[in-house]
């Protein structure tokens, strides 16, 4: 039983520290309450009510953390956005959606002085839930209000969710409704509409809106503005329109990019059989975009994160190599969208040698991110036992830490490959970080080793479970009781074992 060793004084930071070193979530909030009876002088702000609440959340905790928020309405004190914002992203992964909506609705109660971050969060909560009529209310209910700070990113969403439903028309009135509202298209906006615009076929209404662009966001000529322009491009050479992609472009290099005279290349269509042969076009002009103006870091970085993403992972890997050829060292950016490409087609030999090889030749430094994909990807070729090795290297990294994400992939890739003592032994040490694992990698961990029998070690981690408040479903118990039933002779360890459970059920 951990002894709480309360300080003298008691404040608000160093509460936050306390309660973040409880791995029972229970025990977090029994500390909250107790420090107002042990402290009369003692009030919580918003950052300790932010901590308590990110820990109920995270936890699952949903009822405790209704009752916190209620306090903190109560207590009056001022607390940041991004704690109602966490809230409602913990109603919606459990399926409350109109809690998240009745909680954003309460928001003038509580003493919080900007809401856009909440409002953006509930709009993409039911965006998600294809509630596009709730979503198209609620913008309505609060666009205008001065809580809202910005418009900007909530009409992305809107138009984001009509595209994916093949409305483009519908995406393309809020747009050129935005003017009226007084708030201003960004790139991404360009971005999301032009896509909808060219999957739905309307070439020419996305034509007219990339000719907006010359005058609103392209004016300085941003080599950003290249994966914009390269899907209305792609798509009218993928309907045969290579000619008029072609003098597009022209007025791209001149308008968009700004390309100097000296600088603009003209593409010579017979290296495309005069526009037959569709992918050859298709690169000449990407590679006009890239070089037709002046090179810059941003458009060659633009061109690769979008190719890799994309899965056109040759092409792509062409645009880094022109890049080097320019002068221009790639950004760690690049390299996470390349290894994610290469996992994704299961290549993961080759996104290893890019962590391993390319980026030290480049003198980039991995991130832990960049290590997290790799290792994903070796366990799902089943490889965890590989996978392993990376997490030292990323602890010999100066600056470099593995997270939760990082043990976590592990002891569930370890486990699926049937590497349960290495899993048990994996899942030792991201406690001892002060990490704590889902019930779900509980669960699998605790079945996997009563498949193997060794019930002590299957017990030891269910005690671990319900210490942290995290309830094993009944799959787990039934794989406990076989094992114990297959073998008499563990009996009497799992009768302990049960006892000790006792005093945290």
């Amino acid at each position: 039983m951990n002894v709480i060793r309360w300080p003298r004084l008691l404040t608000p930071t160093h509460l936050s520290q306390l309660i973040r070193k409880q791995k029972n979530p229970l025990k977090a909030l029994q500390i909250f309450n107790e420090a107002k009876s042990r402290y009369p002088n003692y009030h919580h702000n918003g950052p300790v009510y932010a901590t308590m609440i990110n820990i109920l959340g995270s936890s699952g905790r949903i009822s405790d953390m209704k009752q916190v928020i209620e306090q903190m309405k109560d207590d009056s004190c001022e607390c940041q956005d991004s704690v109602f914002a966490s809230a409602i992203k913990t109603y919606a992964k459990a399926g409350l959606v109109d809690e998240a909506i009745s909680l954003f609705k309460n928001l003038p109660k509580f003493n919080c002085v900007n809401s856009t971050e909440s409002f953006n969060t509930l709009l993409q909560v039911i965006v998600n839930e294809s509630k596009l009529d709730t979503a198209h209310h609620l913008f309505l209910e609060n666009c205008y209000g001065w809580e809202v700070k910005s418009r900007t990113r909530s009409l992305n969403l809107l138009i984001d969710a009509l595209c994916r439903n093949n409305r483009s028309d519908l995406a393309l009135q809020i747009f050129l409704e935005m003017n009226y509202q007084c708030c201003y298209p960004d790139r991404e906006t360009y971005r999301i509409l032009m896509r909808g615009l060219c999957d739905d076929g309307r070439l020419n209404e996305a034509t007219h809106l990339l000719y907006s662009m010359f005058w609103r966001i392209s004016q300085k000529g941003s080599g950003e503005d290249v994966v914009i322009y390269r899907t209305l491009l792609d798509t009218l050479c993928d309907n045969g329109q290579v000619e008029e992609a072609v003098e597009i472009l022209g007025k791209i290099l001149r308008k968009g990019l700004k390309a100097p005279s000296r600088c603009r290349r003209q593409i010579d269509l017979s290296r495309c059989n005069y526009g037959a042969d569709t992918q050859a076009a298709k690169v000449l002009i990407n590679e006009a975009l890239i070089k037709g103006g002046i090179p810059s870091f941003d458009s060659y970085n633009a061109m690769a994160v979008d190719l890799y993403s994309e899965g056109k992972i040759c092409e792509a890997n062409q645009v880094l190599d022109e890049m080097r050829e320019e002068g221009f060292r790639p950004a760690v950016l690049i390299y996470e969208a390349k290894v994610a490409a290469l996992c994704r087609e299961g290549r993961v030999d080759e996104a290893v040698e890019v962590i391993e090889m390319e980026m030290v030749e480049g003198n980039c430094v991995p991130t832990v991110k960049l290590y997290n994909i790799v290792i994903k990807g070796l366990c799902d070729e089943k490889k965890s036992a590989f996978a392993v090795g990376y997490l030292e290297k990323i602890s010999r990294q100066l600056g470099c830490v593995p997270n939760k994400e990082t043990y976590a992939i592990l002891v569930d890739g370890l486990s699926n490959d049937g590497r349960y003592i290495d899993a048990s032994r994996m899942m030792e040490e991201m406690i001892i970080k002060s990490y704590w694992p889902s019930a779900d990698i509980f669960s699998t961990l605790i079945k996997g080793l009563c498949v193997i029998r060794r019930p002590y070690e299957a017990v030891m981690w269910l005690e671990e479970m319900v210490s942290q408040a995290k309830m094993p479903d009944h799959s787990v118990w039934h794989s406990l009781v076989a094992c114990v039933c297959s073998d008499m002779g563990f009996s009497d360890i799992f009768s302990v074992m049960l006892e000790r459970l006792r005093k945290f059920v």
